[in-house]
């Protein structure tokens, strides 16, 4: 029998406790042999980066001893922190940034200098002709002055360094053909990120390994190149939106070639390194995935007869895709599993999942699942997101009452939301509180053209597609539209705050590592964005007026609603003086605030502790605006000026 009690107030199975206790991060899948390796993020650790390693009987151990943390910081974001070549796996640790490579169940061993995380490597492949490491390269020893960014060879018996290829901004994905002969490389320049334009390089290399010639087979002209691949036999593969969408091509004969054309994403925006979406059977059989509608399926394409079969699956986010002769290994998510590690057997038609994030074990009866929902947003186009209802099968709200609110508003901002479990979502959801998960104007997963929406128009598009959905949701009936809040991180705390500031629809929000100033971000972030707000606002400085314009800092008058703050105090992206900025010019007006900031986090929350204190501050943070008793006690927040 249900129990009558008003939204908010539910008590639920899925609290901040089990959440990070029974929660890891699951990703950066590789093969080696009849051997899996992935990265398990641990909060329960501190956040460590462990490379584990799963053998054929089954049996799955830790690869990377403590305290080591297999993170990168190239770019900041990092990705492509380890390969494995051998049996022998080559990383970078967190730490020092140093390269190490460490033999299974033997002590790592640095292969790099000390630099105290000076030099940085990432996304690297290993030359064993050669004895060699070759990577990309980021060099911090400018002091002042922007990083350099290069691809490097490391000699494996002396750790020296030599630069292979130098002059542009950034590098990524250096692939080595399996002769040995040649390298392919992505390169991208200033202003540019890499999803707006990028350029595949070939090059032939000497005996010794040095560039004999190197030229541009794709690219430019607006388009962008990921994910550069050689077939077992040899020939180029990458995926391209010259047509816009991110679709799959090889180059072959001198010639680039169309594989599969289609109004689908095979690519991703390379926010981390090492991403990968397609793999390879066999020469002529590719097991990739790819998103339509803002959700993944997964296909086989032969690339000889051009055909295409669509695998049927109920996964809706599927990453890190890798592949041998028998079977691909991924990490997937659907509307009712959590990211696992999965194994499909292409033969047999059969998926195996070989670890899960979470270990919780739910009654669907507390899960709600993602509704796909297009709505009108400004200038007669449509906006997409997901939508979850309040779900618990043990309790009912009083007759007539409507629940809250709560807009999430995803970071990148180019990235996206996919319809898939997740108990941060969940956790909402059975207490009684509304989500509508939105892929706004500028997320990918959508086309070229859904992304360049948010061109010139951040704090703008964002903000409107956000507003809408929550509009739209209340003008059907569906939430209450006096209990309307948005939360975000990183730009996604952006679009928060400029919702918060600019629109007349949130009545409280959160805002987690979010920016409040544009011109602040321009001067005092990584070089991987320093350039970011050109595309997104305008060139600078000639457009300083509309940075000011866009900026929550310089419109505190116009903000009225009460707003929480989440800050790392170590985040070299969004610096914590962008929330300090915000929580002062709001204590100074009088309206309710609070501020949260973590001592040793970065962008992003990954230690157990804070993670289940941003959760439960932001509940807590919530019951006290709009006037709902919670279920648990939980650890209270400090809101100033709240009568």
């Amino acid at each position: 029998m249900s129990q009558t009690a008003p939204y908010g107030s539910w008590k639920s199975p899925i609290t901040s406790d089990l959440i990070v206790a029974g929660s890891i991060g699951l990703g950066s899948v590789q093969l080696d042999g009849d051997d899996i390796y992935w990265i398990e993020m641990r909060p329960a650790e501190k956040g460590r980066y462990v490379v584990v390693r799963r053998t054929p009987d089954g049996q799955t151990s830790d690869v990377t001893p403590a305290p080591f943390n297999v993170r990168s910081r190239v770019h900041e974001y990092g990705g492509g922190a380890y390969t494995i070549s051998e049996g022998e796996i080559f990383f970078c640790n967190f730490a020092d940034q140093r390269l190490y490579r460490q033999r299974t169940g033997q002590e790592p061993q640095p292969v790099t200098p000390e630099s105290a995380a000076a030099l940085r490597y990432a996304d690297g492949i290993v030359d064993r002709a050669r004895n060699r490491f070759i990577c990309v390269h980021e060099d911090h020893t400018a002091g002042g002055h922007e990083p350099v960014n290069t691809i490097v060879s490391i000699d494996l018996a002396s750790g020296s360094i030599q630069t292979l290829v130098s002059g542009d901004d950034f590098y990524s994905a250096p692939r080595l053909s399996p002769d040995g002969r040649q390298l392919a490389w992505v390169s991208w320049k200033h202003p540019n990120m890499p999803w707006d334009e990028s350029f595949l390089w070939l090059a032939e290399l000497r005996d010794d390994g040095t560039i004999r010639s190197q030229h541009i087979i794709a690219g430019g002209l607006g388009a962008s190149i990921f994910q550069p691949q050689w077939s077992p036999d040899g020939v180029l593969h990458f995926v391209s939106d010259r047509y816009k969408w991110w679709n799959l091509y090889r180059y072959r004969d001198n010639k680039v070639e169309s594989l599969c054309p289609m109004e689908a994403e095979f690519g991703l925006p390379y926010w981390n390194f090492g991403m990968s979406t397609y793999a390879f059977l066999t020469n002529d059989q590719i097991i990739c995935a790819y998103i339509e509608r803002g959700a993944s399926h997964l296909g086989i394409l032969n690339t000889t007869s051009g055909e295409f079969e669509k695998i049927e699956t109920d996964y809706t986010s599927i990453s890190s895709v890798r592949a041998n002769a028998r079977y691909a290994v991924f990490a997937a998510a659907s509307p009712t599993e959590p990211n696992s590690i999965v194994k499909f057997d292409p033969a047999a038609r059969t998926f195996d999942v070989l670890r899960r994030s979470s270990s919780l074990d739910l009654d669907e009866g507390y899960i709600s699942k993602p509704q796909a929902i297009e709505y009108p947003t400004e200038n007669n186009l449509t906006a997409h997101a997901f939508y979850y209802p309040p779900t618990n099968k043990d309790f009912v709200a009083p007759a007539g009452e409507k629940p809250p609110l709560l807009v999430m508003s995803h970071g990148g901002p180019t990235a996206q939301h996919f319809p898939v479990f997740s108990l941060e979502i969940q956790y909402w959801t059975s207490r009684g509180i509304a989500v509508l998960d939105v892929n706004y104007g500028g997320s990918t997963g959508y086309g070229r053209e859904y992304m360049e929406r948010l061109r010139g128009n951040w704090g703008v598009v964002d903000v409107d597609d956000c507003a809408n959905g929550a509009k739209y949701l209340a003008e059907r009936g569906e939430v209450d539209g006096n209990r309307l809040a948005i939360t975000g991180g990183s730009a996604g705390g952006y679009t928060t705050l400029c919702a918060l500031t600019f629109r007349d629809v949130f009545k409280a929000g959160a805002s987690h590592y979010g920016v409040s100033d544009l011109i602040a971000l321009d001067e005092d972030t990584h070089k991987f964005e320093a350039k970011y707000t050109q595309s997104l606002v305008g060139t600078w400085p000639e457009s300083r007026d509309l940075y000011i314009e866009r900026s929550p800092i310089h419109h505190t008058d116009k903000l009225k609603v009460p707003v929480i703050f989440f800050q790392g105090l170590e985040d070299k992206i969004v610096p914590p003086n962008q929330a300090e900025m915000m929580v002062d010019a709001l204590r100074k007006k009088g309206l309710p605030v609070a501020y949260v900031a973590f001592e040793g986090e970065q962008h992003g929350f990954r230690q157990a502790a804070n993670i289940k204190r941003a959760l439960d501050g932001e509940l807590w943070f919530y019951s006290r605006v709009f006037g709902f008793d919670l279920a648990d006690e939980v650890e209270p927040v400090v809101i100033e000026n709240l009568k």
